[in-house]
């Protein structure tokens, strides 16, 4: 396990994954993770690549060939070196190997970056392309935030509230985990999600191209709370397990296949692509208080 500190924060990243295991307030002395409970969920905050949901048929095809991956890739399961570590900041790598490039025919240099700044944390997924074709990728975030935050309140005491007046569309997931090709109305002109179990009984609540590009987690009951920037990304999911104490907020590049795609990679919807030697970068940032 790496640990990451400074006055505010401190924060443990697990080199399985680059997973982050803890986000810790030292000045309200909370911790604002999710426990990674198997009995529920036993992830904290997987990181999504080479691709973010699920595939039809768990299956792709590129340049003729038929390709298998995992609902979020495999990134999540592959063990990362440690490229340089400072007292408030680290570099994860991840490279293409032999087994990668049986289910994934491209070679890359994946980094994520995480950086302490006062009480804000930085996660910045960095990709390369280092073979000699353009690759395809998707990218995203799952961490899941502790609820509720304080022991008098309540999961249903918190919400979730968007830097900017929306009318949300809710992009639904069929029983395979694949995006519906229609969307359903689900808030007009609202700027506040009402966090409530229930809520997620229908798996995650999946939103397009939102103009807002931050969301607060808070509550009226208490005055700790969590700023979370998501410029950049196209796609956000919310999402938690059933009856669960956490909630998910999932920055994405890249999306599932929608239930009529025809499983070509480049003709993805939300897909990436980099030239040769390109680098993609995108950063989330989360802000305890």
């Amino acid at each position: 396990m790496q640990t990451l500190k400074n006055n505010q924060l401190t924060v443990k990243i697990n080199p399985k994954g680059a997973e982050l295991t803890s986000i810790f307030n030292n000045e309200n002395q909370t911790e604002y993770l999710w426990n990674a409970d198997p009995t529920f969920w036993g992830k904290s905050s997987p990181v999504l690549f080479p691709i973010v949901g699920s595939l039809k048929n768990n299956i792709y095809r590129f340049e003729g060939q038929e390709y298998t991956l995992p609902r979020h890739g495999f990134a999540r399961d592959r063990e990362f070196i440690v490229e340089k570590l400072k007292e408030n900041s680290i570099i994860f790598l991840l490279t293409h190997d032999e087994n990668s490039l049986k289910v994934y025919p491209f070679k890359f240099e994946f980094r994520l970056i995480y950086s302490l700044e006062n009480n804000t944390m930085n996660v910045t997924y960095s990709v390369k392309n280092i073979g000699e074709n353009k690759m395809y990728f998707s990218v995203g975030g799952h961490p899941a935030f502790a609820l509720p935050l304080a022991e008098n309140t309540a999961y249903d005491d918190y919400y979730l509230e968007f830097n900017k007046t929306e009318t949300f569309k809710r992009w639904g997931l069929t029983d395979n985990g694949l995006i519906e090709t229609q969307p359903i109305d689900f808030m007009a002109d609202r700027s506040k999600l009402n966090l409530t179990k229930e809520l997620f009984y229908d798996d995650a609540i999946v939103f397009k191209n939102l103009e807002s590009t931050s969301v607060m987690l808070k509550s009226e009951k208490i005055n700790r709370q969590l700023k979370f920037d998501f410029e950049g990304f196209p796609y956000v999911g919310i999402w938690a397990a059933k009856e669960a104490n956490f909630v998910c907020i999932e920055p994405w590049c890249g999306i599932a296949d929608s239930a009529n795609h025809n499983q070509e990679l480049t003709e993805k919807e939300g897909i990436n692509c980099l030239d040769i030697g390109d680098i993609f970068k995108k950063t989330w940032r989360v802000t305890l208080s």
